[in-house]
């Protein structure tokens, strides 16, 4: 029998994809790029799922691989965003109301060009989804599936006894938070960074949404 002291167990580590997934997850985006170019150019009437393919440089067969119609091919530049606010909040062990801030201003305040363009990008996107329907369902589905996955991060940054009701709302409150945001820059032409930006926009919301919340008292 051994003597040694147990060890404490270590957490499980994330599975990293394998590269059939990585491959998969990058033509998604080239798909989603391309489509997000096309519908600022031309809006989504004036657009084919046959013009993405071909601007993505992919069989018209792949697009419908992995997308049911050309609105749905924006999804992932669209929900791209959230997925790192949420691994940068789960990375931050500051209490809830500071780390909620403070994920949000950094994960909407742009650093270099690739971050600006993604704002324009999600500009063009959400400005076309006034009057597109179907796009519009594309943007709120996503926004549904980010609250979705934020509630276990916001669970275990609370930790044991948190209230399932109020970790649920502030879920939504944080999600809404950023949509309305976004929404809120996107019909302007405010710049994506200084008064009016989204990330300055998103922390006035999350404010007034969460003003009566226990978890997220200050």
């Amino acid at each position: 029998m051994s003597t040694q002291p147990p060890q404490p167990a270590r957490a499980p580590q994330p599975t990293r994809p394998s590269l059939t997934e990585r491959r998969k997850a990058a033509t998604q985006l080239d798909i989603a790029r391309a489509a997000a170019e096309l519908f600022a150019e031309r809006g989504p009437d004036g657009t084919t799922a046959e013009e993405i393919a071909h601007r993505a440089g992919v069989a018209l067969r792949t697009f419908y691989r992995y997308f049911r119609n050309k609105q749905d091919a924006v999804a992932p530049l669209l929900a791209g965003g959230a997925a790192e606010w949420r691994a940068r909040l789960a990375d931050l062990d500051a209490g809830v109301p500071t780390a909620l801030e403070r994920s949000i201003a950094e994960a909407l305040t742009p650093v270099g060009t690739r971050a600006d363009e993604a704002l324009e990008w999600t500009r063009g996107l959400l400005r076309a989804a006034q009057d597109d329907p179907a796009l519009r369902a594309v943007w709120y589905r996503v926004n549904q599936e980010s609250e979705e996955q934020l509630v276990p991060v916001l669970a275990r940054l609370v930790g044991e006894g948190a209230d399932e009701l109020e970790v649920r709302l502030a879920a939504a409150a944080a999600t809404d938070a950023i949509r309305i945001a976004l929404e809120t820059w996107a019909a302007t032409d405010d710049p994506p960074s200084g008064p009016r930006s989204p990330a300055e926009l998103a922390v006035r919301c999350l404010r007034e949404l969460t003003g009566g919340l226990r978890l997220l008292e200050r």
